[in-house]
């Protein structure tokens, strides 16, 4: 074989290398496809496990609910002393493609995500990595980059404390707007081309005046848990739902939550499609991307809320999360009982828990979410029962759809408790 012989096979095996090579490697700007697997309780639990024909008044009325407030699908369990005695999903997980819910499917959490990210400040006090007391913008803080306190002019910024965020004391205010939900208002006045990530969005939020003075107040906040997000990001030393699945949520057996995306297309394996009433008209994307998106697919930037609202699991699993925080024995909890009674100690009413909405001892433990799509209740009763329902259509119609399901939880739990059986689903895992 000759010179040009060898150079030509050389350079002909170098472009089939080459082919194989882009044809393997995905392309620049194409979705990068999650191969995920269901794990943990989700991979193994099914409505069967819940069909009792002592419960099928229950089934008759939590359908009858559905079908009232135009539910497409909707998720159950119920937690008894740490037990998980029930899961089951009801309705439509997907209406367009027909699939059914079932226990395993998992779904956008909206605010009981603050819930979780609470635990995860906590864990990093017990381990003496943070203080509630500590400033969070005043020198030596936990964020007192200058690329945040440049652009501070209202001096309350700098007495901010992390107990503060968690308690929605800080002063924080969404008199022109909530930062969170005003993503493509922000672009459009400050010129920007791409939705702003957490440190450009705060460095803008900074900026504005505070509403009340910090710890004389209260006026609930998604920004301040974004900021708790990022506190947890610095300390723990690496990326916010890393640090959370490796030590909260894995050591709580929870190994099927993570942080939602914002396109139908990226959902994850075992995730819902979320639906919009009807009715409800499309909006401008969130960023500047599309005049004209369905809500819940692209009209708020879902992920970028993290901490403050982006967590996706199943019923069973959150069920799991709470009876890890809860100073129960049945369920090893990832807190101990000083941090579990920090966070669900009670003050006066209208006040916020650390994670909890309500934690008033004579009604119990509440915590609830709802965002475009998707709406989550907790209720953690004073007998050591949970029920948690989450849902993959956007409902919310005002204080009454609250008051209502509230009152239908409590209706069914007064109803149906006896015919629960005792038994413990989490044993399957």
């Amino acid at each position: 074989m000759n010179l040009h012989d060898r150079k030509t096979r050389a350079c002909l095996a170098a472009a089939v290398l080459i082919c194989i090579l882009l044809i393997l490697l995905p392309h620049k700007g194409a979705r990068k496809q999650k191969a995920e697997p269901t794990q943990g309780i989700n991979a193994v639990i099914t409505n069967e496990m819940s069909d009792t024909a002592s419960l099928a008044k229950l089934d008759r009325d939590i359908r009858y609910f559905m079908q009232k407030w135009q539910i497409r699908g909707l998720e159950l369990s119920i937690l008894r002393n740490d037990s998980l005695v029930y899961a089951k999903g009801y309705g439509l997980a997907d209406q367009f493609s027909g699939e059914e819910m079932t226990p395993g499917h998992i779904m956008r959490v909206a605010s009981v995500s603050k819930l979780i990210t609470a635990a995860g400040i906590m864990k990093l006090v017990e381990t003496g990595k943070l203080s509630l007391a500590e400033k969070v913008f005043a020198p030596g803080g936990v964020l007192s980059d200058t690329l945040f306190t440049n652009h501070i002019t209202d001096k309350g910024y700098y007495d901010i404390t992390v107990e503060q965020l968690l308690r929605h004391e800080a002063g924080l205010s969404i008199r022109r707007g909530d930062p969170m939900f005003t993503t493509r208002d922000i672009m459009n006045i400050y010129h920007l081309k791409e939705a702003p990530d957490a440190a450009t969005l705060t460095s803008l939020a900074v900026r504005r005046r505070l509403g009340y003075t910090p710890g004389k107040g209260h006026e609930y906040s998604n920004f301040g848990y974004l900021l708790l997000s990022m506190i947890i990001e610095r300390v723990g030393g690496c990326d916010y739902e890393e640090w959370m699945q490796e030590n909260v949520l894995k050591p709580a057996g929870c190994l099927d939550m993570h942080l939602a995306h914002n396109s139908f297309e990226e959902k994850y394996p075992n995730e819902v499609r979320y639906h919009m009433q009807d009715n409800d008209p499309k909006v401008p994307a969130y960023d500047n991307s599309a005049d004209s998106v369905v809500r819940c697919y692209g009209g708020n930037d879902i992920r970028a809320l993290k901490g403050a609202g982006a967590w996706v699991c199943s019923a069973s699993e959150l069920a799991r999360f709470v009876a890890s925080i809860d100073a129960r024995p049945q369920v090893p909890d990832i807190l101990g009982k000083k941090s579990i009674r920090e966070m669900t100690m009670y003050t006066e009413e209208h006040k916020f828990g650390l994670g909890w909405n309500d934690t008033n001892p004579l009604k119990g433990w509440l915590r609830t979410g709802s965002i475009s799509g998707t709406s989550a209740y907790v209720m953690y009763y004073p007998d050591g029962e949970c029920w948690i329902l989450i849902s993959n259509t956007h409902n919310w119609k005002g204080p009454r759809f609250s008051r209502t399901l509230h009152n239908f939880v409590r209706q069914c739990k007064d109803r149906y408790d006896a015919a629960i059986p005792a038994r413990d689903l989490f044993e399957l895992i």
